[in-house]
């Protein structure tokens, strides 16, 4: 399901971006986390494609999308990419790094977006304060620049139990698929090759004129220093709100995928009385 053959591409001015585009209705479109591609929303796409025109990228230099050879912004590759597709404006749902990109492009394009969906995500400019996930993060960094894929591999899925649980509370298919996403992006990159990504700065002072609908989600045993900022992101737009799922970490497609499907179902559902 959603395998490569499915894929369509879009001939960006740096190279073709992959993306999925299926269902039909109003446009959702599926921001991944970071590492992965669009098959880490398996458990989503056929839930909101039927009722839903569903669109799942891959972010640039991520799955099947060509790598920056320029500076580029999240933001702005979506906003070319819904124009090609002349879709808009659509409801953005993204987890981790794909909250961020959700919410960048709010900021920057906010005729292209319908309402926001972030989960496991603030702004875009969020830095992690809490001591077990800066170490996670050092242990990812000492391994990447020691050309260790197994080491960095090991940190990168502890992210799925988080602080208080182990490997052993998780579904081993949960970490395989993740394992399986990271190395394909992972394969497309040198060590020692230049980041082009441009971050957005200062998005806070901007974050209270958002002002279409924003929902974020939470898992329970994610971070505590990022549930609380993605909490406060919703409490300072003009119409936001936060849910949290009890039972998992940073992945809740992945580990509550029914309850998380639920929960985006019942968004979408009040968007249509609006």
């Amino acid at each position: 399901m959603n395998g490569a053959s499915d894929l369509r591409f879009f001939p960006s001015a740096d190279g073709d971006l992959a993306y999925l585009d299926t269902g039909s209705g109003d446009p959702v479109v599926l921001l991944h986390s970071g590492f992965t591609d669009h098959r880490v929303f398996d458990a989503q796409i056929p839930a909101l494609a039927a009722g839903y025109r569903v669109i799942a990228p891959d972010v640039r230099g991520h799955g099947a999308s060509a790598n920056a050879t320029a500076p580029f912004r999240w933001a702005d590759d979506l906003a070319a990419l819904l124009r090609h597709l002349d879709t808009g404006p659509a409801v953005l749902v993204g987890v981790s790094m794909g909250g961020a990109i959700a919410t960048d492009t709010v900021l920057e394009y906010p005729e292209l977006v319908r309402a926001v969906v972030a989960c496991g995500a603030a702004t875009s400019d969020f830095e992690y304060t809490d001591p077990w996930v800066r170490q996670v993060l050092a242990e990812q960094a000492a391994a990447l620049g020691a050309g260790d894929v197994e080491g960095w591999l090991t940190a990168f899925l502890r992210y799925v139990p988080g602080e208080h649980r182990t490997a052993a509370d998780i579904d081993p298919d949960i970490p395989g698929r993740l394992r399986e996403m990271a190395l394909g992006t992972l394969a497309k990159h040198t060590p020692d090759e230049e980041n082009h990504h441009v971050p957005m700065t200062d998005t806070w002072a901007r974050v209270p004129g958002i002002d279409v609908p924003v929902l974020t989600v939470n898992g329970a045993l994610d971070a505590p220093d990022l549930i609380a900022e993605a909490e406060r992101f919703a409490r300072t737009v003009r119409d936001g709100r936060s849910v949290t799922i009890d039972g998992t970490a940073h992945y809740p497609n992945l580990e509550r995928p029914e309850e998380l499907n639920k929960i985006l179902l019942d968004f979408l559902g009040s968007l249509r009385s609006r």
